[in-house]
């Protein structure tokens, strides 16, 4: 037995923050380094005897209900990534979009808004419109900093608009209705967008050489054509209510909701003639590999978590916060500045596991709604999904980026857009109706 527990809670705090930081440095995954420490404090705190309290921590979080939804979505968002109707969805907006400056700009936050409405998965989002919207924006004469900015900002949508995984993880971890986080992130991911679009077209209107309309010979459609694209953007918006409405309505859980919306998708795909083997197949297969990374991660956070709180982690860090002789509000802005800098360097889904269950109990005591805290928490994670050095919004898009495009030129363009975000999150921070309304 190491005898750890002679240190005491606040020293073995630090070690535990030191020893996962080095692991980390060192490139061990977060859900093996997570699990290592588990390993380690369990038997130099409790003795070997106490190893079976990791299983049964693990257990606990495996066997979550509303884990089943998470590879609903991943399949769905894949189906869409394989299919055609992320494509032909973007084509069909120039009805909309296609005469106006920065037009293709605003064709892509909308795109963005209904792929993450349909599928609440990140990362798919920002290669599928690395892959469609980038080169059009470039070969339009497009800005280059606003026409990254703009597909960066557009694929983190996923992390805010319902049905995201986001808020999924938050709820298993924070033990809140996972419909009513949804329903109080729609106003503030509607704002995101209403953002989004309105900084595209003043800055186009302003230098028209920013963001040019397309070619009028390129947006001419005839009617055939039209009722076509009309078809186009009506499939991806019957998804999105069938999912979203049975939820809102009280039709379906969130489980069951994310079933209906595979069955939606998969009857598209039919119906366009576009399921096959290889399609489904290889969606399964980047199902799993998204899904074996979260539950990993998962795994690793809730064994790491779970012994600290049975060392009196929490309560130590609860007794610290709580007894800072300081407004709550402020209590509020340090969590958030704590989230930010673990945004920097860690995965948001490390993050909702290993901060959530130590931050919602501390913000229930100061008397503020968990739920708003979930929204708040959500806008946090888009920044941290747009900022360096992590950043992963900008490797996914350097993925698929032209050659010419560098992880610098990315990180210079997100700018505007985490300032974007900041507002969002000091709206929200200070009139928390903004979230709570639509669910009063």
């Amino acid at each position: 037995m190491l005898g750890l527990s002679a240190l005491g809670i606040g020293p073995a705090t630090f070690l535990i923050f030191f020893l996962m930081m080095a692991l980390l440095l060192i490139g061990m995954p977060l859900g093996f380094l997570t699990g290592l420490v588990a390993l380690f404090f369990t038997f130099g705190w409790f003795g070997p005897n106490a190893i079976g309290m990791i299983g049964t921590r693990v257990f606990s979080f495996v066997t979550e209900y509303s884990l089943v939804a998470i590879p609903m979505f991943v399949f769905m968002a894949s189906l869409l990534d394989k299919t055609g109707v992320a494509r032909d969805l973007y084509n069909a907006m120039r009805l909309i979009a296609g005469r106006l400056k920065g037009g293709v700009g605003v064709q892509t936050v909308v795109v963005a808004a209904l792929l993450a409405a349909m599928s609440g998965i990140i990362g798919g989002e920002t290669v599928l419109l690395g892959m469609l919207a980038l080169p059009q924006m470039l070969r339009l004469g497009y800005d280059k900093n606003l026409a990254i900015g703009t597909v960066v900002a557009g694929g983190s949508l996923g992390t805010m608009i319902p049905p995201s995984i986001v808020l999924i993880m938050y709820g298993m971890t924070s033990n809140v209705s996972i419909g009513d986080l949804f329903t109080a992130a729609v106003i503030p991911g509607l704002i995101l967008v209403s953002m989004y679009i309105l900084y595209v077209l003043i800055r186009c209107y302003i230098n028209p050489t920013m963001g040019p309309p397309a070619p009028a010979s390129e947006i001419a459609m005839s009617a055939k054509e039209k009722l076509a694209a009309i078809g186009h953007i009506l499939l991806p918006m019957t998804i999105v209510v069938w999912v979203l409405g049975s939820i809102y309505g009280g039709i379906a859980s969130v489980t069951e909701a994310a079933c209906m919306g595979v069955i939606g998708v998969v009857v598209s795909a039919i119906v366009r003639r576009e399921l096959t083997y290889s399609i489904v197949h290889s969606a399964l297969q980047q199902t799993m590999r998204t899904c074996g990374m979260i539950i990993w991660i998962g795994i690793g956070a809730s064994a790491v978590v779970g012994i600290y709180n049975l060392m009196g982690g929490k309560r130590f860090v609860e007794t610290a916060i709580l007894g800072l002789d300081v407004p709550p509000m402020l209590i509020v802005l340090l969590m958030m500045a704590i989230l930010l800098m673990l945004g920097m360097f860690l995965d948001w889904i490390g993050i909702v596991m290993l901060t959530m269950p130590i931050f919602v109990p501390i913000i229930k005591a100061l008397g503020y709604d968990p739920i708003w805290f979930g929204v708040v928490f959500c806008i946090n994670m888009q920044v941290s999904f747009l900022s360096p050095p992590f950043g992963p919004a900008a490797f996914y898009l350097k993925s698929v980026a032209p050659p010419s495009i560098s992880l610098v030129d990315i990180y210079r363009s997100v700018w505007p857009f985490i300032i974007m975000q900041l507002i969002a999150l000091g709206l929200v921070l200070a009139f928390p109706e903004v979230a709570l309304w639509l669910g009063n």
